[in-house]
């Protein structure tokens, strides 16, 4: 059964940083490509960062690029998503899963940035 357990969210004043993780369960993640979501209330769930296998090759949605970091452990089975100079608007909560898969989301991990 495919799983995805999402952490690393906390409450954080804007400028700061975290590192969220994400560990999948019932798959090899080395086989796909694997991507970070958010959802913020009252708006659609949105693509913020996704990493390919081999090659190693990532993507941002423009709002997060030169600010987050996505990157893999295929040993641990995990996906990291490192996020820096946060703001506001990057309050969400944060899920991850295959980019090309139907698969069944998490409880995802809440990021809150505020003053």
């Amino acid at each position: 059964q495919v799983q995805f357990v999402e952490s690393g969210g906390a409450l954080v004043q804007p400028g700061g940083s975290l590192r969220l993780s994400c560990t999948a369960a019932g798959f090899n993640l080395n086989n796909y490509i694997m991507g970070w979501f958010r959802q913020a209330p009252g708006k659609v769930r949105e693509l913020v960062a996704a990493i390919d296998s081999d090659p190693i090759v990532t993507n941002y949605v423009s709002s997060v690029k030169g600010r987050f970091t996505i990157s893999r452990d295929n040993a641990k089975n995990t996906v990291y998503l490192q996020m820096n100079s946060l703001k506001s608007e990057d309050t969400a909560r944060y899920y991850c899963k295959r980019t090309a898969y139907d698969d069944v989301w998490g409880q995802g991990t809440q990021v809150t940035v505020s003053s």
